[in-house]
Parts: C-alpha cells; sequence; structure tokens
C-alpha cells in the first residue's frame, strides 16, 4: 500500500507541473480550509511549484475557530505562503440584499464567494486555480456548482475519499487534521456525512462498484440512495447545456 501511495503522489505532482507549464501560468492558488483534501493539494502544490509559486487561501465565513487554527498548522509545517481574506462581513451584507431562503441557499453562497475571490487573485498573479474535490465527491454531486466545483484542476478527481486519507499518510499530514470529520462549513455543527446521510467508506464502496459495474454489498436503502445522488448531480459533472439548431 505504501508503494501505491508514493506512486499516486509522484504521479498527482508530475501532473500539477505539466498542467502548469501547459498553461503558461505563473504557479497555484487554492483554498485551504483545515479539511484533509485542502491540506493534501496544498502539500502535493507545494512539492510541485515550491513555496515561491503557491498561494493558499484562508477564507473564513464565520467559521469554526479549529478549521482556521488547523489550516495555519498546516501552512506552517509545509511552509506554505497564505493570506487570510475574512469575508464573513461581504457574506452578511451581501444576504441583507437577498430575499429570504432556505438554509442550502444561503449555505452555497459561501463556496461561491470564495471562488470569485480565489479567481481574482488567479488573475492578478497568473495563478491557477486548484480545486480540492475527491473521486467520491464529485460522482456522487457532493459540492457546490460554481463554487468549490468552480476550478481549473482537481488533482484529487480520480481518488475516493479512502485514498486521500491514505495519500494524507503518505505526505504526513497532521493528523487531527486526517482524524477530524469533514465539513464544508455550511453551517454550525455541518458534517459531510451527516448530511449525505451515511459514512465515506459506506459511500466510497457503493461508487466504486458502481464505477467497477460490480454487485452491490451494501443495504440497498443506501444504494438507491446514491443513485439518485449520482443521477441528480449529472448537470454538475457537464458544462452548461447548449440548445443546438
Amino acid at each position: 500500500m505504501v508503494y501505491n501511495r508514493l506512486i499516486m503522489k509522484n504521479k498527482i505532482i508530475f501532473w500539477l507541473r505539466q498542467q502548469v507549464r501547459a498553461a503558461g501560468a505563473q504557479g497555484i492558488i487554492l483554498g485551504l480550509s483545515g479539511g484533509i483534501d485542502s491540506a493534501v493539494v496544498a502539500a502535493l502544490c507545494k512539492e510541485a511549484v515550491g513555496s515561491n509559486r503557491l498561494l493558499a487561501l484562508l477564507m473564513p465565513i464565520h467559521s469554526h475557530p479549529t478549521d482556521l487554527e488547523d489550516a495555519k498548522i498546516m501552512a506552517r509545517k509545509f511552509g506554505i505562503t497564505t493570506k487570510t481574506v475574512d469575508l464573513s462581513g461581504l457574506y452578511d451584507n451581501f444576504t441583507k440584499l437577498l430575499p429570504s431562503a432556505d438554509k442550502l441557499a444561503r449555505a452555497n453562497l459561501k463556496p461561491r464567494l470564495r471562488m470569485v475571490t480565489l479567481y481574482y487573485f488567479a488573475n492578478k498573479l497568473n495563478y491557477l486555480v486548484c480545486g480540492t474535490g475527491n473521486r467520491t465527491e464529485l460522482m456522487a454531486g457532493y459540492f457546490t456548482k460554481y463554487g468549490d466545483g468552480g476550478v481549473d484542476l482537481l488533482p484529487l478527481g480520480d481518488l475516493f475519499k479512502n485514498e486521500v486519507r491514505a495519500l494524507a499518510k503518505e505526505l504526513s499530514i497532521p493528523e487531527q487534521i486526517i482524524i477530524k470529520p469533514p465539513t464544508a462549513g455550511l453551517w454550525p455543527g455541518q458534517t459531510d456525512e451527516g448530511e449525505m446521510g451515511m459514512s465515506y467508506p459506506v459511500l466510497d464502496g457503493i461508487l466504486e462498484r458502481m464505477a467497477e459495474k460490480k454487485s452491490q454489498i451494501a443495504r440497498k436503502i443506501k444504494v438507491d440512495k446514491v443513485k439518485k445522488m449520482v443521477q441528480q448531480s449529472e448537470h454538475k459533472r457537464q458544462g452548461p447545456a447548449i440548445c443546438f439548431i
């Protein structure tokens, strides 16, 4: 398994270098949230382009203080340059301009504001925006369209969550980041697994078997739920629909 982790690590680092070179970009920018996915991506990008060509933005929006502290711990350990852009005030003022809506509509503004901020700096510096989504999230549609899904690069896009965890250990990501419950920070107390109604190991297992066209072993109610998630989120994985004449 260690050998496989090393192969994954080296392949992604090489791929990142190729992407930056092909785009004629000067470097990479990403959002560092304090979670495992962004930590892994940050460590890989650091090895790919070096500290002088990498910028990690810390973009709290009424975020839990622990997430910000974990992001700073990660950045210090790997020598990653960071810049904090607190978007809380902007989010508050923006929502005041809009009509009332449900919790999810308001929550999805957060990753979209972060996307706008990342691209502002990307344009300023001629950097590529590196996303942190993994294969589990992409297949299940567990990301915000034109939010955390609005990026130039997805180095973890072919890795399931369990593979990301394995890669995190290979990269020596701080243990408290590896074991903390994954959350998008959409609202207080929100966790990925709580929102989806199942654990990542269960979700990974179902999605892996779907991808490999194998018979499912999970409970039918879980399998049906995941299939519905995949079906209903297909529009997120495609470009804008075009009416061809």
